[in-house]
């Protein structure tokens, strides 16, 4: 049977009277996508093993899981059998003969997030097992953990030896009370050790990679002390509400959200407040691997500097308590419903979702915290990617899902049956993928659906960046919104010499005639500069970093022409964001050497000390306008015209690009527009008709023109 959760489960009986050709067919069939060559012969391997395995157990009252996914952090388990009272955890290693250190890691991280996330295996006995099938010994020894939470000590065994394994397991564990019969659906819950672990990496925290602390922090602790007011108001109240927080570029949007998810949390107090947790969250896969493992290797060095035995992974895991991806968010709350939806009304399924006291069907925080809410999906990708099938990595379609992300995320914190209270930290004018909302879709949906949510605004919410200046229009009819100046972050913590830093970057965008006047009260403190040379530009950029400082190249995603500057693009994938941000100014793989250039999409949310943008031709000063270009992939540069939805969302997600990487240092930066290729062949002809002077030449004039210094 398929279950959102995973990609197959039965009973031990039902397991046993299926073909092994059936049972792959599941695993096939429930996956997202085409599964790998790997994938499809480790499943195979594995339904024999097991099937062998189960059949030798005389008592067949079990359950067997394969690939199954820990509610909301991303890990999937190859194997779990629910037997006797003991969840046995077990990763295959297909092919392998040897014992790596790494894998016995692995399947020990999966048992631990069981245990400090999984709410119906918290009081469980955990029993990890790696299985590399071509190994000939077997753990001999089944060891309790000496940390005393009854996660047995990783386990190891060869094919021919997993049944003895778990036969020993048996033995040491005799009378086990029975796993609860909703495991598998079994609510997210961090537990108490979890969440104080969070709180003392992330107070004792200095992750010099991700912020400074240099500004006045005024502006910051007014914002906090205004969320926690509203926060207690909607407990005390049993009411629901939602807080809109707007900043300049930098100003500490993100350490906002994690102040008030740590602070909510403990209100003041040593001990975690019970069922009072929040969670920030967002969609931005580089700015949660960034920020994620900063914040690990920060608290892992300091616990060796204390001598204490942690490893690297217990700190990702704490990590993790407080800080996730929306998406994952999103798929727990989409695995409850009721499919297909009927009516375009979403119900819970109370066969897929276990209701609990407080939370009802909701999750397990009062308060969540969504960064770079502008960036949620508008109902058209939403429900194309649920149409394709998308969720939980398994082929959980929902056809005609009626909501956009916006709306089901006040959906999922409606379901709590005591109050809720969501924050959305906005960036203004910087979407920047086709499929995002803006922050419009935030208020459509509040005053379609949510009227009895209160609404806390920051009067900043009604400028143009902003929902393009329509909020005040959106929110005329409804009479449960309050205005505060306290959630306007006005002070960029980022640019720390330059708080007029987004001032200028908007008037240079917007051509309202205040740029040049707002560069020449920035330059002293805040150096921008102009060259034509990308050598130059590195010559500046190495002079000025000093010390552990970061610097790097930024490019827009839609820039074609930057390999004759001998700059390539990073690869896309968070690992290599992380190496990006966070590697030692010795390795290649770090910003530092200058050779891969992040896209605004790497570096939206995080920062560097100093910054080249290299700006290409696909936004182009012309005429006294910006024009907007995209290359064909191969010869020529395409301008886009016309007056489409699609094609001036396009325009405005490539201006905006602009926008975040001209806001990304934190002292200073250098802009490159290329000089372009003048040179002709012997035959008269362009040697390079795709960087002609011409389309770089304006943008430059421009940028001079305002008084930018030349280097």
């Amino acid at each position: 049977m398929n279950n959102p959760r995973c990609l197959y489960e039965n009973s031990f009986a039902g397991f046993l009277s299926e073909t092994e050709l059936s049972i792959f067919g599941a695993l096939c069939d429930n996956y997202h996508g085409e599964a790998n060559t790997n994938s499809r012969e480790a499943w195979k391997e594995e339904i024999s093993v097991m099937q062998g395995v189960i059949s030798r157990l005389q008592n067949k009252d079990g359950r067997i899981v394969f690939e199954y996914d820990i509610p909301r952090l991303g890990k999937r388990i190859d194997v779990v059998l629910l037997y006797k009272g003991i969840v046995f955890c077990i990763e295959f290693k297909v092919g392998e003969s040897r014992i790596l250190e790494s894998n016995v890691d692995q399947v020990l991280d999966y048992a631990l997030d069981l245990k400090n996330f999984h709410k119906f295996s918290q009081d469980k006995v955990i029993v990890p097992i790696l299985v590399p099938v071509l190994y000939k010994g077997a753990s001999s020894v089944v060891q309790k953990s000496p940390y005393d939470d009854k996660v047995v000590n990783p386990l190891i065994t060869g094919r021919q030896g997993l049944f003895d394994v778990i036969a020993a397991v048996l033995s040491i564990y005799p009378n086990e009370s029975p796993v609860d019969k909703n495991w598998i659906i079994s609510p997210y819950a961090p537990t108490p050790t979890i969440i104080e672990a969070a709180r003392s990496l992330y107070e004792n925290h200095s992750v010099e990679n991700i912020t400074r602390h240099e500004a006045d922090k005024v502006s910051t602790d007014m914002t906090i002390g205004y969320i926690l007011k509203v926060i207690k108001d909607s407990k005390e109240n049993k009411k629901k509400s939602i807080c809109f927080v707007t900043g300049v570029p930098g100003a500490g949007k993100t350490l906002v959200g994690l102040d008030v998810a740590i602070k909510q949390t403990y209100q003041g107090q040593d001990e975690p407040v019970k069922d009072e947790g929040a969670v920030y969250l967002s969609g931005n896969g580089p700015l949660v691997a960034v920020l994620t493992e900063a914040l690990a290797q920060d608290n892992y060095k300091k616990s060796h500097e204390r001598r204490e035995k942690k490893k690297l992974t217990d700190s990702r895991r704490e990590v993790s308590k407080s800080i996730q991806m929306i998406h994952r968010y999103r798929d727990n709350m989409l695995a409850k419903i009721e499919n297909p939806v009927v009516d375009g009304v979403l119900r819970i399924d109370p066969q897929k979702a276990v209701k609990q006291e407080k939370a009802g069907f909701g999750e397990v925080e009062h308060v969540a915290i969504f960064d770079e809410a502008q960036r949620s999906w508008t109902h058209k990708r939403l429900a194309d990617y649920l149409k394709r099938g998308g969720t939980y990595g398994n082929k959980l379609k929902v056809p005609n899902f009626p909501m956009s992300e916006a709306a089901f995320l006040i959906w999922s914190l409606d379901q709590r049956e005591d109050w809720a209270t969501i924050v959305c930290l906005v960036g203004g004018g910087q979407e920047i993928n086709t499929g995002e909302a803006g922050i419009a879709e935030w208020i459509k949906a509040i005053n379609e659906e949510y009227r009895h949510w209160t609404v806390y605004i920051s009067p900043k919410l009604t400028e143009a960046e902003y929902a393009e200046g329509k909020v005040n229009e959106l929110l005329k009819d409804n009479h449960n919104v309050i205005y505060s100046e306290d959630l306007h972050l006005g002070v960029s913590l980022r640019s720390y010499r330059a708080e007029k830093l987004s001032a200028f970057v908007h008037s240079l965008l917007s051509f309202d005639g205040k740029a040049a006047t707002l560069y020449s009260e920035i330059k002293d403190k805040y150096p921008i500069v102009l060259t034509r040379d990308m050598a130059k530009a590195k010559k500046w950029l190495h002079e000025k970093v000093r010390g552990s400082e970061r610097t790097g190249v930024l490019v827009t995603k839609e820039a074609a022409r930057y390999k004759p500057l001998a700059i390539h693009i990073l690869p896309s994938g968070d690992e290599n964001a992380v190496h990006w941000f966070l590697d030692d100014k010795t390795d290649t793989r770090s910003s530092n050497y200058l050779e891969d250039a992040a896209t605004e999409i790497q570096v939206q949310g995080l920062e560097l000390d100093y910054t080249c943008l290299l700006w290409d031709a696909d936004v182009r000063y012309e005429n006294g306008q910006w024009r907007f270009y995209t290359f064909n992939g191969n010869t020529k540069w395409i301008e886009l015209k016309g007056d489409s939805e699609s094609k001036q969302d396009r325009i405005k997600y490539m201006l905006n690009a602009y926008r975040v990487l001209l806001t990304r240092a934190r002292v200073g930066m250098v802009i490159c527009v290329p000089e372009g290729n003048s040179n002709k062949t012997a035959s008269g002809f362009w040697e390079d008709s795709t960087r002609l002077p011409e389309y770089y030449d304006g943008t430059y004039e421009y940028l001079k023109s305002l008084g930018i210094e030349e280097i």
